[in-house]
C-alpha cells in the first residue's frame, strides 16, 4: 500500500509518497514558506485586478481582486500558490479574497518518521537519488534519459534515448509523467518526444500520459513533432525549483546528513553554503542539540556546492 512519510527536519519538513519501496511523490516544505491553503489577516495594498494584500510583511498578489474592499482595508485572504524562490523568486505568492476563519494548514498527513532515526526511511526508498535528479535534471530510464529544464514560461522535459522513435516516445511519456509526479512539478509543461512515425504511436504516448499521472491536469495531444503540453495546479515550486536556488537547497541538505552524528561535528561545504548557514544560526543551533555537542563551520571553495559533508571533532 503507497504511504506518506513524514520527517521534520532542519529547515524544512520532507513528505515521500512511497510505494513498493520508491519515491513516488515528494514535497519539501521550507520551514518560512507559508503553505498553500493557509488563511491569514491581511490588509489590501493596491486595488484593481491584481491587488497586492500585506500579511505579516509579507506581498500577496490576489489575480481576482477583492471587490468590495478599499485600500489600506483589513480582509482575510488565503493561500493559492506558495513563494516560488529559485529561479523565479521575484514572483509575489498568490492569494484570494475569503471570509474563512484565518488558521494554518498542514500541507500534507501521513506517518511521521524521526529525523535523524534508527532506520532511515527516506533513504532506503531513494531520498538521496532523488535530491541528486532535482540538482541535475537528469532522470535514467531503460532505453533512454530525461533532461528536464525550467524557464519562466514552463517546465521543459526532453526526452532523448537508444530505441526506436515510437518505442521511445511511449516509453519517454511514462517516464516524462513519473517525473512530474515524483517532483511535484506543476503549471505548464512541455514534453518534447522523438517524433514518432504515425498517429497510433502518438495516441499511445498520450494513453500513458493519462494512465499514470493523477488528476487534475489538462493536456493537449501530441503533435506531429512530438510535443506534448501538460498544465497542472500550481501550489507551490516543484524540487527542480527549489534546487535552482543551490546554496539554501545544499545547507538544508547538508543540516539532514549532519544530524545522524554524536557529538561535537564539523561542517565542511562551498563558501555559499557557509554563507546560508551563517545567516540562520537558529539551524545550528537545532543541530547542535541533536547531534549534543558543539556545531562549527569550515568552508572550502574546492568543494562542489552538492559536496558538503559532516566532520567529526
Amino acid at each position: 500500500m503507497p504511504e506518506w512519510l513524514i520527517e521534520r527536519g532542519i529547515g524544512e519538513t520532507r513528505a515521500v509518497l512511497v510505494e513498493d519501496g520508491r519515491i513516488v511523490e515528494a514535497r519539501i516544505i521550507y520551514d518560512d514558506i507559508v503553505p498553500a491553503g493557509t488563511i491569514l489577516d491581511a490588509r489590501l495594498k493596491s486595488v484593481g485586478r491584481n491587488a497586492i494584500a500585506v500579511a505579516d510583511g509579507e506581498e500577496y498578489l490576489l489575480p481576482k481582486g477583492a471587490p468590495g474592499v478599499t485600500q489600506g482595508a483589513p480582509l482575510r485572504i488565503e493561500v493559492t500558490r506558495e513563494g516560488l524562490g529559485g529561479v523565479e523568486s521575484w514572483k509575489r505568492p498568490l492569494a484570494r479574497a475569503t471570509d474563512e476563519a484565518p488558521g494554518a494548514v498542514q500541507p500534507l498527513d501521513g506517518r511521521e518518521v524521526a529525523c535523524p532515526g534508527f532506520d532511515d526511511e527516506l533513504e532506503a526508498a531513494g531520498w538521496s537519488d532523488l535530491l541528486e535528479e532535482a540538482r541535475t535534471g537528469w532522470i535514467a530510464f531503460p532505453g533512454g534519459e530525461l533532461r528536464i529544464s525550467l524557464t519562466p514560461a514552463m517546465t521543459l522535459i526532453d526526452v532523448d534515448g537508444q530505441l526506436a522513435p515510437d518505442e521511445l516516445a511511449v516509453a519517454g511519456a511514462r517516464a516524462a509523467a513519473q517525473a512530474i509526479r515524483r517532483h511535484a512539478i506543476g503549471g505548464s509543461i512541455g514534453i518534447d518526444l522523438p517524433t514518432p512515425k504515425g498517429k497510433q504511436a502518438r495516441q499511445a504516448a498520450a494513453a500513458a500520459i493519462d494512465e499514470l499521472l493523477p488528476q487534475p491536469f489538462e493536456r493537449t495531444a501530441v503533435n506531429g513533432f512530438g510535443f506534448i503540453q501538460i498544465v497542472r495546479p500550481r501550489r507551490h515550486a516543484s524540487l527542480f525549483e527549489l534546487a535552482s536556488d543551490r546554496a539554501p537547497f545544499e545547507a538544508r541538505a547538508l543540516l539532514r546528513q549532519a544530524a545522524r552524528e554524536v557529538g561535537a561535528v564539523r561542517l565542511a561545504a562551498h563558501p555559499a553554503v557557509i554563507a546560508e548557514l551563517n545567516r540562520n544560526p537558529g539551524w545550528l543551533d537545532r543541530l547542535s542539540r541533536q547531534t549534543g555537542g558543539l556545531v562549527t563551520l569550515r568552508d572550502d571553495p574546492s568543494l562542489a556546492m552538492s559536496g558538503g559533508h559532516a566532520e567529526r571533532c
